[in-house]
């Protein structure tokens, strides 16, 4: 269960790669080839065997891509990577800042005219391409279809996941498999579909009622599924995987060699989620001449949108989580009165991080992480995605501030929080932006919006008391998540890019930040769900939207300063603190309650 911090991958093996895959591709007639952070399933997170980008680059990050050119290596990474990739890759990759430097416009500058780049059509999706071909359109500089040239050159690479799958509880679903099925297969009937296509892991498990261990900290079965509208599905897995899984008659099991075969074989038209779905997949439509339509992944809204059920479960796992989250922190409080009162104490990120799984693991529910615990300390901290390994273990000191960003997969949940801790008196900057930073963080939480109002019409409200004092943050302000599914969950999110209007039962982040570059990292998370609103009186009789915070823990309020508080952020926070209390204390030993009533005092 518990994580061993030890780099996977070091600076000085890139060279040799990069030198190697250069070889390779000149045996091609390819001045290049795209190495991105996906697999043929298209979704965020991918099993040791696809992870092509880190063995090539070192970079570990969940986003990004490398474009391997002769006397180049480009790594583009967001907002969110650009310290970690510095730090993990050697120097003959290039950070690039993505997505600000569009790939065609670097490509344009770097390749001259009659430059022929490689890539693996598996993965990567329309899209991607269909955008980089247009960045391309009369530089001279062509794409090329060809087979993964990483895969060509990685002699040791790992066997793909093989653990078994198993049946998720209709109990806690709240809707069975079949009538998940009905409802797609209406749906596509409804568009004059006769089929789509999935290839991401958390829809198909979502859709199937079934649950696995193909990849770190998500609980899915990869897979590919073929959805016909009358509500039958051929699911392309290896059969041996789901021998204990009865998926009933209208579930054919095929191999996953029967999947290009059975695309062939389609009548159209087929509907294609042209964000998700490998290129390949369209290729093979295309070649057939079967009709396709483009239209979002028919799972998408519905896993969203959280059963009644669903819901109840996320209550109770934040519940849990809340109180083991609670008894990290007062064990993390009285290990910061000792560095203080004792210079020869030691503590370390990596210390935290064991202790805090230690204490999700003594819940006896625990089934896994939600994802590798985030335990940033003073100058790591402002790293947004750290990951402590044996070699970046930092010890703490007096005047730190202490991030973490944790969670739990839960049967009946899947719980993501970030609290940011004073290890003994910090700077009164350090308190100042940590205020900004709550601020935003109630706003959110105090948010009322009507129907129709998406993410990113929100995302300015908790970056509004940072941008006051000229401070920003460089990633979304929330993400949806799953039940217990993917901490990461689409399409949903709180972000200035996301068009997609907020429904009851969606579950998501309220997350915001601030990180000064090689001094500290500031970040509170929430999860909230979407519920009815009341109309306030006197107001438009519409049909008004809010936020339920799920998530139960205290908040430092060693690190407010009370007098930038309003009087409804004031009575925000006091009242949270109190639910916080009056939940958590009856599942809790008394010397952590006692702890945990000290530290909700109003402010």
């Amino acid at each position: 269960m518990f994580q061993n911090y030890t780099a996977t991958t070091r600076p000085e093996d890139g060279p040799p790669r990069l030198r190697a895959l250069r070889h390779a591709l000149q045996g091609h007639g390819v001045d290049g080839f795209i190495i991105p952070r996906a697999d043929a399933h298209q979704g965020e997170y991918v099993a040791s065997c696809d992870e092509r980008l880190a063995w090539l680059t070192g970079f570990t990050g969940s986003a990004g891509f490398c474009i391997v050119l002769p006397d180049r290596a480009g790594l583009f990474v967001d907002g969110r990577y650009r310290v970690q990739a510095k730090l993990q890759c050697a120097p003959d990759f290039t950070p690039v800042n993505w997505p600000e430097t569009k790939p065609a416009d670097w490509l344009c500058d770097t390749l001259p005219a009659g430059g022929v780049v490689g890539f693996d059509p598996w993965l990567h999706t329309p899209d991607e391409i269909d955008a980089l071909e247009k960045g391309l359109k009369g530089s001279g500089i062509s794409l090329q279809r060809m087979e993964n040239q990483i895969d060509a050159i990685w002699n040791d690479r790992p066997a793909p996941p093989s653990a078994p799958a198993y049946a998720y509880p209709e109990d806690l679903a709240g809707a069975s498999a079949a009538s998940k099925r009905r409802q797609v297969g209406a749906a596509l009937a409804t568009n004059d579909q006769r089929a789509t296509v999935l290839t991401q892991p958390d829809s198909i498990c979502w859709l199937l009622n079934i649950r696995g261990a193909d990849l770190p900290r998500l609980p899915v079965v990869q897979g590919f599924a073929i959805v016909h509208d009358d509500g039958r599905v051929d699911l392309f897995a290896p059969p041996e995987k789901l021998a204990a899984v009865n998926l009933g008659s209208d579930v054919q099991i095929h191999p996953f060699e029967a999947f290009e075969p059975a695309l062939r074989k389609l009548a159209g038209p087929v509907q294609l989620d042209k964000g998700s779905v490998p290129l390949r997949v369209l290729d093979i439509l295309r070649d057939c001449n079967t009709a396709t339509s483009f239209m979002p992944d028919p799972c998408q809204q519905p896993k969203a949108r959280k059963t009644p059920a669903e819901l109840a479960g996320a209550r109770a796992a934040h519940l849990r989580d809340g109180a083991a989250m609670v008894e990290f922190l007062c064990w993390l409080d009285a290990q910061a009165a000792a560095l203080v009162a004792r210079p020869d104490h030691v503590l370390t990120e990596i210390d935290i991080a064991r202790h805090l799984e230690s204490c999700r693991h003594a819940t006896g529910a625990l089934r896994d992480l939600s994802f590798d615990t985030i335990a940033g300390s003073g100058p790591n901290g402002a790293i947004v995605h750290y990951r402590v390994t044996e070699a970046s273990n930092r010890r703490l000191i007096p005047g730190d501030l202490m991030l973490v960003d944790s969670g739990g997969q839960y049967l009946d949940g899947t719980t993501d929080i970030t609290r940011t801790i004073a290890i003994g008196p910090v700077g009164g900057l350090e308190a100042a932006c940590f205020t900004r930073v709550l601020q935003g963080m109630i706003a959110i939480s105090r948010a009322r919006f009507p129907r129709g109002v998406a993410g990113g019409h929100l995302d300015a409200l908790a970056r509004y008391p940072l941008w006051l004092a000229g401070l920003d943050y460089d990633h979304g302000t929330g993400h949806g998540v799953g039940a217990f599914l993917s901490v990461h969950e689409g399409p949903q999110r709180l972000s200035r890019i996301s068009q997609v209007p907020l429904a009851e039962g969606m579950i998501l982040s309220n997350e915001p930040g601030y990180y000064r570059e090689g001094e500290f990292g500031i970040r509170i998370e929430n999860l909230v769900t979407v519920r009815m609103d009341p109309a306030p009186e006197g107001g438009d009789p519409r049909d008004w939207l809010a936020f339920e915070t799920l998530t139960l823990a205290p908040i430092d309020t060693r690190l407010v300063v009370p007098d930038m508080l309003s009087a409804d952020e004031r009575a925000w926070l006091n009242h949270y603190h109190a639910r916080v209390v009056t939940a958590l204390s009856p599942l809790l030993p008394e010397n952590a309650r006692n702890w945990l009533v000290a530290a909700c005092k109003p402010v």
